[in-house]
């Protein structure tokens, strides 16, 4: 049974339901989770008030001694993490590699704390006074993730907050759950005070209790555009600070005289990498003019090379499916676009992995001749689905993602630099790549999103999470001098 982590130890907590965990590739149930109680997510954000108290009074030294030995340890067991996620999650080792070095780069990033957190200072803004700034921490922070990185999206948050001196409750997916807790033991071991990071596992009641306990200062949130929605509006009515970063349908546009190999590369790997599960995968390809023509038979020839198989089968490109149940949704969907008169160039649900048969396998699938008024476009899939729009002109590839309710990530392929640039100036997504089609910022920048792809003003990881888990206090000093001036009523003046 896998359990919580409270206090710096296991927790077996008041376990009223469970949940199980798979192997994707195989299809069995490898073990069970516990699921918390409203009373495990009390104990362990008691746990983080407790500890709040001692830790945001640390020095920042002494936070970044701890933060640069707990880097250490996870370099050491990067490909332990990375095995872990690859049996629970189903993505190809590779994959989970990269999501495992993705993460470790923010705490590299949280490592810098003490130049972090710098204020301002300005001496002698009137006569013998002093103006700073400081940044402090809120307190207890919530971080909700998702399925699809057990790894890198919990560690865009704890290590921010931790390192700005706040203490942290983890709720992690329930479907991969044990990699949160290789992390919370590896950080524990580098010497992280007990209380500090705790980790709760569980479904809507866990969520419910973190988003409403008055302890709980803020929340820091990703999955689907519907959650995050409610995330937002239900932690914010009982007064905390949210960031929710939500759904997507990304779309890469392809001019015609973009470098074909390059743009097939790219929709692919972009299209199909961890089966699509990623809230940056490119499920549209805007294909403007005749690049139809051109780029389409690239793409499936890419595509009948691709091997699916097992995650940790070093010969496999492309794993299964989280669950039984995402498997079906996503089958559903190709089924839809059928109905719906989309043009099936690969079809994925015919795909057999020898050995594996009951494994939650999707191959990649290709639709051509998609419009904006169909399911498989208006939808964000999450599945190794990729739908193509044909439009006439680069005006009306615009026209069009600018029309699309999300704007997460978006890309552009193209050898004219002036379409580049009115593209990145006029498209409003929020990370946007010109001839890269992932444009996942690294850790001194930050991610996030536009419309309904974040709610709340803060991205996530960077500058935008030092912004995030504290918030400012002006400081204005003046010391007594020898002349006292006396009693005066009117509004201070600079002198």
């Amino acid at each position: 049974m896998i359990t919580h982590w409270i206090g710096g130890k296991a927790h077996e907590g008041h376990t009223a339901s469970v949940g199980d965990v798979y192997d994707p590739s195989t299809g069995q149930v490898v073990d069970r989770v516990a699921f918390a109680t409203v009373g495990d997510v009390d104990d362990a954000v008691a746990d983080a008030l407790e500890a709040f108290g001692e830790w945001h009074d640390s020095s920042l030294t002494a936070r970044a001694r701890i933060l640069f030995a707990y880097r250490e340890l996870l370099s050491h067991q990067a490909d332990d993490l990375a095995r872990m996620v690859s049996r629970q999650h189903g993505k190809t080792l590779p994959d989970a590699q990269g999501e495992v070095a993705r993460g470790l780069e923010v705490v590299e990033f949280a490592c810098g704390i003490p130049h972090l957190l710098k204020g301002d200072f300005s001496q002698n803004v009137s006569r013998g006074v002093d103006t700073l700034t400081i940044r402090q921490p809120l307190g207890v922070i919530a971080g909700i993730t998702p399925f699809n990185f057990p790894a890198m999206v919990p560690m865009w948050m704890y290590p921010m907050a931790i390192a700005t001196g706040n203490t942290f409750v983890l709720k992690p997916s329930e479907k991969d759950p044990s990699v949160s807790l290789m992390l919370a033991e590896l950080f524990t071991e580098a010497g992280l005070p007990s209380g500090v990071f705790n980790v709760v596992h569980g479904d809507k009641v866990a969520v419910n209790r973190l988003l409403t306990h008055p302890d709980v200062r803020a929340v820091s949130f990703v999955g689907s555009t519907p959650i995050a929605r409610y995330v937002h509006q239900t932690a914010t009515a009982s007064g905390k600070r949210v960031q929710a970063l939500a759904g997507a349908k990304n779309h890469m546009v392809v001019l015609p005289d973009a470098d074909m190999d390059l743009a097939a590369d790219a929709a692919v790997s972009a299209g199909f990498g961890s089966a699509g599960e990623r809230c940056m995968a490119i499920s549209v390809l805007v294909l403007v003019g005749g690049t139809a023509d051109a780029l389409l038979p690239k793409i499936e020839e890419r595509i009948a090379r691709l091997k699916v198989g097992p995650g940790l089968d070093p010969d496999s490109d492309m794993g299964p499916l989280v669950t039984p149940r995402h498997r079906d949704r996503v089958v559903g969907y190709i089924d839809k676009g059928l109905d719906e008169g989309a043009t099936l160039l690969a079809d994925g649900r015919t795909i057999q992995v020898s050995g594996h048969e009951e494994g939650f396998f999707v191959g990649p699938t290709l639709f051509d001749h998609v419009t904006t008024d169909m399911t498989i476009y208006r939808d964000e899939i999450f599945g190794p689905v990729l739908s193509v729009v044909r439009v006439e002109t680069f005006e009306e590839a615009i026209r069009l993602v600018n029309d699309n309710p999300w704007g997460n990530g978006t890309a552009v392929f193209t050898n004219d630099g002036g379409a580049a640039r009115t593209f990145q100036s006029e498209i409003q997504v929020g990370m946007v790549g010109v001839n890269v089609p992932i444009p996942v910022p690294l850790s001194f920048y930050s991610f996030g999103g536009w419309k309904e792809s974040i709610f709340g003003d803060h991205a996530i990881y960077g500058p935008e999470g030092i912004h995030f888990y504290t918030r400012p206090k002006v400081v204005i000093t003046r010391w007594s001098d020898p002349i006292h001036r006396g009693v005066d009523l009117g509004f201070p003046q600079n002198q």
